[in-house]
């Protein structure tokens, strides 16, 4: 069970408390509700309070980034708040490219004399895709409010999948780290991401499943440990490839006739040619990570960077299964011991935006389809809030919590975990929380 988030009388933040802590307060009088998500009490007379480290880890996703705050206690490291951050990266992509389609069929239609114009936009340096800063956005401003809520006295930011400065040069944290737990793991990572999780010799034909990190050119005959010489291969491949050369294995299965042989005849060859996913790739997909852990520098608390290869290898070690928040909890040299109670739940925060700049909407040809908004506030309420619903009668009897939309008749429709409930009456509704931009399960 998550921890309930507590301040004092001043707003400054205090230990967070267990939820039973939290109702006697709230039911004695001696606390208010300050924030609905994530629930949050202020005290009424307490003024300051011995507080312990708490670390803010982020485990950072393509679409869903893992949120948790580890307490160092007396006992140990222990995870008492995380949350699932989903990010809006496809929508605005599909936005954008919607706008531009509009603009361009309206310039065309205005404008048939003009030539296009290409590459005339210059972007400024440390230019991002708003897809990407997004994601970027959402997690520096949750990293700020955890910070306003709780004591927080360190972040922990995965800001690569793997860490590359390792690969190419496995020394460069010393022997220890050769001869530690981790050593190769960052370099297994990185291989399997690169092959894409898929044995590059038969590609999937000899149905194992098992996979392993292969040297193309063995090190029994002078073969070294560079990624460019590793590559991705099933038990069975690994095993049947031996220590030969590999022109001298395509040499022997080009003389066997069974299915698995003839893929290996058409796949070995481009492992020969080292037809691989360049490192590059790997660089545009951390660029993101990357940025994130500069903007959380400026809270000026301790930053701590590290890679999802260390991440997964916490996390396997200790038995955890597979979640963001359970990784973002693994994250860094801390998260390699970390208690992470039985029933934990993860808070769902999915991005929705503040709205729209458009005055109203337009339909496939450019022309408008809607009357542009007059008052985005109706009866008190605006779209993007979160409200409690008690309908006492009727087909949507009953309560229901969610985010609403709001609509100049005054009957808004309401998104909740199971679904949209439509029409019910402002009179019925009662605010919880102000549009943050944010939906909340």
């Amino acid at each position: 069970m998550q921890r309930t988030l507590v301040l004092d009388k001043d707003k400054r933040p205090l230990m967070p408390c267990h939820p039973a802590r939290a109702r006697a307060l709230l039911k004695n009088g001696k606390a208010a509700v300050y924030r609905k998500f994530p629930f949050t009490i202020i005290l009424n007379n307490r003024d300051g309070g011995s507080v312990q480290p708490i670390e803010v880890k982020l485990d950072q996703g393509s679409k869903t980034t893992g949120i948790a705050l580890n307490l160092h206690g007396k006992r140990g490291v222990k995870t008492i708040w995380c949350a699932n951050l989903n990010h809006r990266g496809h929508q605005i992509s599909e936005a954008l490219a919607s706008r531009a389609a509009t603009r361009r069929a309206r310039r065309n239609r205005k404008t048939r004399y003009r030539q296009a114009r290409l590459d005339n936009r210059a972007k400024p340096k440390g230019w991002m895709a708003p897809s990407l800063m997004s994601r970027v956005y959402n997690c520096e401003t949750w990293c700020s409010r955890l910070a306003k809520f709780a004591p927080v006295s360190a972040f922990v930011v995965e800001t690569a999948r793997f860490d590359t400065q390792k690969m190419s040069n496995p020394d460069i944290s010393g022997a220890e780290y050769q001869q530690g737990e981790l050593a190769g793991y960052e370099v297994r990572e990185y291989i399997l991401f690169r092959d894409r999780h898929v044995c590059q010799y038969c590609h999937g034909a000899s149905n194992n499943r098992v996979l392993n990190v292969d040297h193309k050119h063995p090190r029994s005959k002078g073969g070294s440990d560079s990624v460019k010489n590793l590559v991705t291969s099933c038990r069975k491949c690994n095993e049947d490839k031996s220590n030969l050369l590999l022109e001298d294995w395509l040499a022997k299965e080009k003389k066997m006739r069974s299915k698995l042989a003839k893929s290996r005849v058409l796949h070995i060859p481009k492992v020969i040619a080292g037809k691989f996913m360049p490192m590059r790739d790997a660089a545009a997909v951390n660029a993101a990570r990357y940025r994130l852990g500069d903007s959380v520098k400026k809270f000026g608390l301790p930053v701590t960077f590290t890679s999802g290869g260390q991440t997964k290898f916490n996390r396997t070690k200790q038995g955890y299964e597979k979640e963001h928040w359970v990784d973002a909890s693994c994250a860094g040299d801390t998260g390699s011991s970390v208690l992470i109670p039985m029933g934990l739940k993860p808070l769902v925060i999915s991005a929705k935006g503040h709205g729209t700049r458009q005055m109203c909407r337009v339909d496939k040809y450019g022309f408008p389809r809607t009357s542009a908004k007059l008052n985005s506030v109706i009866n008190g309420f605006r779209t993007g809030d979160i409200v409690l619903a008690d309908v006492p009668s009727g087909k949507k009897q009953g309560r229901h919590t969610g985010r609403v939309a709001v609509r100049a008749n005054g009957f808004f429709n309401i998104t909740t975990i199971d679904g949209t409930v439509q029409g019910i009456s402002h009179k019925h509704c009662r605010l919880q929380q102000v549009s943050d931009g944010y939906q909340y399960n």
